[in-house]
């Protein structure tokens, strides 16, 4: 199953984040894919489970820096190999928040997308 987070835009600041929920799936890719990059722009992308018992959200990925125009991708699930920046191997939360952070306010056009298998 695929869900759009963010539609194309070009973008300021951090966006609210967004819940995605997991529940019924093993896997989530999610892909990032800047279409236009200011000079000095730089974007990160954070997944994020949420304790039910708490309500607080614990990172489990944050990509490398953005920094250009590219398509990125970054994976949790199960039997991924362990990659700084890029996979996580560990089950999948039931809700996993997505951010995108941007570094500073120049502009960036980018679509953000997750896959859920």
């Amino acid at each position: 199953m695929e869900q759009q987070i963010y539609a194309s835009a070009a973008r300021t600041a951090t966006p609210t984040a967004v819940e995605v929920n997991t529940r019924r799936f093993r896997s989530m890719v999610v892909v990032l894919d800047a279409t236009v990059h200011a000079v000095s722009a730089a974007l990160t992308v954070t997944l994020a489970r949420k304790d039910n018992a708490s309500g607080k959200y614990i990172d489990i990925l944050t990509s490398a820096s953005i920094t250009a125009v590219s398509t990125n991708t970054i994976r949790i699930g199960l039997g991924l190999p362990v990659t700084a920046n890029v996979s996580a191997n560990e089950p999948l939360p039931n809700v996993v928040r997505v951010t995108v952070t941007h570094g500073n306010a120049n502009a960036v056009t980018y679509t953000v997308s997750a896959h859920l298998n």
